[in-house]
């Protein structure tokens, strides 16, 4: 049996690379990417507040300001925000089926996830500055 006979999509589509949806899977690996750098960017996470534990408040800040734990938690950040947002707003497409209701809690969900992002990128900004 040849993978034509099992192909569901029509010619068109087949052309156009598109699924049922109107669009690609951009959502889909964004997701799976960003769990993946979240994987190892929670475990260098883990290990930068091990290594605080037990330290004065001098040494945890002096720490927290080293450009490369500064750019660790920017990426921890960054990466935890996007893939919470692309997460969240899946869920809410996939689960709110009235328009005003979905329009709401998606730009709530995004306000929250820009919110989270810039609170959490000026205190690390901060420290990294000592401004």
């Amino acid at each position: 049996m040849s993978n034509r006979a099992n192909d569901m999509r029509t010619p068109m589509r087949r052309v156009r690379g598109l699924g049922a949806a109107h669009s690609g899977t951009g959502h889909f690996w964004h997701q799976r990417l960003t769990g993946v750098a979240g994987v190892v960017l929670c475990i260098a996470f883990i290990v930068i507040l091990m290594a605080l534990m037990g330290r004065s408040h001098a040494a945890v800040v002096q720490i927290l300001g080293s450009p490369i734990v500064a750019v660790i938690m920017l990426l921890f950040v960054v990466n935890t925000v996007y893939h919470m947002w692309i997460g969240m707003q899946e869920i809410l497409l996939d689960y709110v089926h009235e328009d005003l209701p979905k329009f709401i809690a998606l730009m709530a969900n995004t306000f929250f996830c820009f919110a989270v992002a810039l609170a959490s990128v000026f205190a690390i900004l901060k420290l990294s500055f000592g401004v």
